[in-house]
C-alpha cells in the first residue's frame, strides 16, 4: 500500500514555479539569467503600506484573528467592492485568505463532490484544474486559441455546460495571455449563464486594475446583476499594490458560500497574518496614485516586448489589453533545430533550449493547456527586456 495519498496522483507541480527556480539555481550558479518566468511586479511595495505594517507590530496586532479576517480589512473590502464596481456586499459577505489561491482552494473545496465539472477556459492560470482534482472534482477544459484573441467564445461555453457543471472560472484580464473581456464580450458569456441557473460563477479578478489604454474592466456580477447570488468575485492586493510576499487574498460572494469557506478554513490555516491584513487595510483606504503609475510603466513594457516579439522569426504576439504577460506563438518553429542540435518538437523545448542557449527564462504555453506558445512576463525593467528581446530574436534566427 503506497503511503502517498491517491489524490496527489492526479495533479502535476506549477510549471510557473518550476521554472522560475530553475533560473534560479542557473543564476546561483554564475550563468546570466533575465526571468520573464514569474508573475510578479518588481516594484517595491509602497512605503504607506509598509508604514501601515510597521505601525501594526508597534501597535500588538500580533495575535490569531478571526478566521475571516479582522473587521477593518472586511469592511474595507465591502467598500472597495462598492467604490470600483458598484456591487453591494455586507462585509459579512467577504472572506480573507492567505493569497487568492487560498481563497480559490477553500471555494472548491466547499463545494465540490466527486464527479462535479468546473469549466475553466484553456489557456489557464496553472493551479485552476490542479485545485479542481485536489479537491475531488473534473476539469473541463474549453479552448480559447488565438483566433478569438484567447477569449471564451458564447457557444464554447455553451456546449460546455451539463447537467454536472457546478462552476465557471472567469479571469480577466488573464494569466498567461493578458486578454481581457470588454463588457459586451462578458454580456455574451453572462446571457449563457443566466440560461443555466445551477451554473456558479467564481470570477479571479486579481489583475482588474492591470488594463491599458482606454480599456474598461468590467466584472461579471457588475455587467449581469441577476448573477449576483451564484457569483464568488476574488480578488487581491498581490498584483495591483506590488505586495505578493505579503499573502493576502479576498473575496465576496452570497453568505451562505463565505461561511463554508470559513469552516474549510477554521480547520486549514485559520486567519490570516494580522500584520498583512493591517497593510491591506491601507492598501485598499489609502492612496491609490500608485496604480496608475505602475500601470502606466506595465503598458510601456508590453508596447516594447510585444514589437520585439513580432520582429523574432518565426514568433507571432497579439497585444494583451491588460496583466503583465504575453502569450506569442511559436507554431513557426516546431520542427526547426536548435544550436545545440535538438529538434523543437513541442513549446516546452523551445522554452527549454532558449533557456540553455540564451538564459532567458520562460513558460511553455502547454503548461497552460494550450501550445505551441509560450507566456513572457514583462514584470521587469525595460533593459532587461530589451536584452531578453534581443536574446530571444537571435535565438530564433539560429533555428535551421
Amino acid at each position: 500500500m503506497a503511503f502517498i495519498a491517491d489524490a496527489l496522483s492526479r495533479i502535476k507541480p506549477s510549471a510557473t514555479i518550476a521554472i522560475t527556480q530553475l533560473a534560479r539555481d542557473l543564476k546561483a550558479k554564475g550563468q546570466d539569467v533575465i526571468s520573464l518566468s514569474v508573475g510578479e511586479p518588481d516594484f517595491d511595495t509602497p512605503q504607506n503600506i509598509k508604514e501601515a505594517a510597521i505601525a501594526a507590530i508597534q501597535r500588538g496586532e500580533t495575535k490569531y484573528p478571526p478566521v475571516s479576517g479582522i473587521p477593518a480589512l472586511r469592511e474595507a473590502i465591502a467598500a472597495k467592492f462598492k467604490r470600483e464596481t458598484g456591487l453591494d456586499y455586507k462585509p459579512s459577505q467577504t472572506i480573507v485568505g492567505t493569497g487568492g489561491k487560498q481563497v480559490l482552494f477553500n471555494a472548491f473545496m466547499a463545494t465540490l463532490n466527486p464527479g462535479d465539472e468546473v469549466i475553466i477556459p484553456a489557456p489557464y492560470w496553472v493551479s485552476y484544474p490542479e485545485m479542481v482534482l485536489l479537491c475531488g472534482g473534473t476539469p473541463v477544459l474549453v479552448t480559447a486559441g488565438m483566433e478569438s484573441n484567447f477569449k471564451l467564445q458564447p457557444e464554447a461555453l455553451e456546449k460546455a455546460i451539463t447537467p454536472k457543471t457546478k462552476w465557471m472560472i472567469f479571469n480577466s484580464p488573464s494569466n498567461p495571455t493578458g486578454a481581457a473581456y470588454t463588457r459586451a464580450e462578458l454580456k455574451a458569456l453572462t446571457d449563457v449563464l443566466l440560461r443555466h441557473p445551477h451554473v456558479w460563477v467564481l470570477t479571479d479578478d486579481m489583475y482588474e486594475h492591470l488594463v491599458f489604454g482606454d480599456f474598461e474592466f468590467t466584472t461579471p456580477a457588475q455587467v449581469e446583476p441577476k448573477l449576483y447570488d451564484r457569483t464568488l468575485t476574488m480578488n487581491g492586493v498581490s498584483k495591483a499594490y506590488a505586495m505578493t510576499g505579503w499573502r493576502i487574498g479576498y473575496a465576496a460572494g452570497p453568505e451562505i458560500l463565505i461561511k463554508a469557506m470559513d469552516l474549510v478554513q477554521g480547520q486549514q490555516t485559520s486567519g490570516a497574518s494580522t500584520i498583512s491584513q493591517w497593510a491591506a487595510v491601507e492598501a485598499l483606504n489609502g492612496p491609490q496614485d500608485f496604480i496608475p503609475m505602475s500601470k502606466k510603466a506595465f503598458e510601456t513594457r508590453r508596447d516594447l516586448i510585444v514589437s520585439m516579439l513580432n520582429q523574432a522569426k518565426g514568433l507571432s504576439c497579439p497585444k494583451p489589453e491588460g496583466a503583465f504577460y504575453a502569450y506569442p506563438s511559436c507554431a513557426a518553429l516546431i520542427g526547426r533545430k536548435a544550436p545545440s542540435g535538438k529538434v523543437i518538437a513541442t513549446d516546452e523545448d523551445f522554452v527549454m533550449e532558449l533557456l540553455a542557449a540564451e538564459g532567458v527564462a520562460t513558460v511553455h504555453g502547454s503548461s497552460f493547456g494550450l501550445g505551441p506558445n509560450f507566456r513572457v512576463s514583462y514584470a521587469t525593467s525595460n533593459e532587461k527586456l530589451e536584452e531578453a528581446g534581443r536574446r530571444i530574436q537571435r535565438f530564433c534566427a539560429l533555428l535551421t
